[in-house]
């Protein structure tokens, strides 16, 4: 049988490639209007995004898996309440502090949860082979050779995005424990809400009422950011997690920043330099990598 199921992997994978397109968005959204207003109503607008689709989702499930939900009811406001709170710190933390420093750094330390997670994992009894820890060393290579340019001493802003990286990194692991028990789509619908009322408090403690012609100008950065980056990337995240390990899983999502590079080289027509060549190929090396099969242990011959 296969360890990570392909549909599963192509899942994540499509999810990296949404968030490695959406970091124009969230770089444009700030022009007008601060971090905590911009992640708030982008939340919200993931949330509400995903109602339609939970009620069209509920028409044809059976009679029985209604009843199997309803029985569940608690798990899946306890995973929604645990995702979005753990969402909503990673994401004003990411805002935040990619304001202190370059897009670049902000890019790898974010990534750093492809470390985090294997270690966070051990204390669930989450086993990680040799092969995934050497994928593991070759993608922080990688991402190494892919984003950084200057210096690896901490900043504000680095120590800001360092504490993102935990936080995504225990995102990762809730999923990992929520999802084989509830809905997906609607356990990110709930997460997405708390995430907005965790951003929303946040907002008035350090921004005040948002201007509502500043949010409007910025419509077009909070739609993109709001249904595409969270209500559908983080929705297949939940969708894709389930059944996989975590670690392969943050290895895969951690293609985000080879996307996001490559799509500036496709759209943008921006250059690639031999180092970030080098760094895309490590990262696609990490992944196969880690998708190879175990070899098995022979049975032991009978005497």
């Amino acid at each position: 049988m296969n360890q990570f199921p392909a549909k599963n992997l192509f899942i994540l994978f499509l999810t990296a490639f949404i968030w490695g397109t959406a970091f124009v968005a969230q770089a444009v959204g700030m022009d007008h209007i601060g971090p905590f207003t911009f992640n708030a109503v982008r939340s919200l607008v993931g949330g509400i995004a995903l109602i339609p689709v939970i009620l069209v989702f509920n028409r044809v499930k059976s009679q029985e898996r209604r009843q199997a939900e309803r029985a569940n009811r608690k798990t899946l406001l306890l995973g929604g309440l645990a995702c979005g709170l753990a969402l909503g710190v990673a994401s004003c933390l990411q805002q935040v502090g990619i304001q202190y420093t370059t897009v670049g750094k902000a890019g790898f330390i974010t990534a750093l949860y492809i470390v985090i997670v294997p270690i966070l994992g051990l204390f669930f009894r989450k086993k990680v082979g040799a092969k995934l820890w050497i994928s593991v060393v070759i993608a922080i290579v990688g991402l190494y050779l892919l984003c950084m340019s200057g210096s690896l001493r901490l900043e504000k802003g680095d120590f800001l995005v360092l504490l993102c990286a935990l936080a995504f990194s225990v995102h990762i692991m809730v999923i990992d424990y929520f999802s084989p028990k509830v809905d997906g789509v609607q356990m990110s619908c709930i997460q997405f809400f708390v995430a907005a009322l965790f951003s929303g408090v946040c907002m008035l403690a350090g921004e005040g009422v948002p201007d509502p012609h500043a949010v409007a100008i910025s419509w077009m950065p909070i739609l993109y950011a709001g249904v595409l980056s969270s209500g559908v990337a983080y929705t297949l995240q939940i969708i894709g997690q389930k059944g996989v390990n975590p670690t392969v899983a943050s290895l895969v999502l951690s293609l985000e920043s080879v996307i996001s590079v490559l799509a500036g080289w496709v759209l943008l027509h921006q250059s690639m330099s031999p180092r970030e060549v080098t760094g895309c190929l490590l990262m696609f090396l990490a992944i196969i990598l880690a998708q190879l099969p175990e070899r098995k242990k022979k049975a032991p011959e009978s005497v």
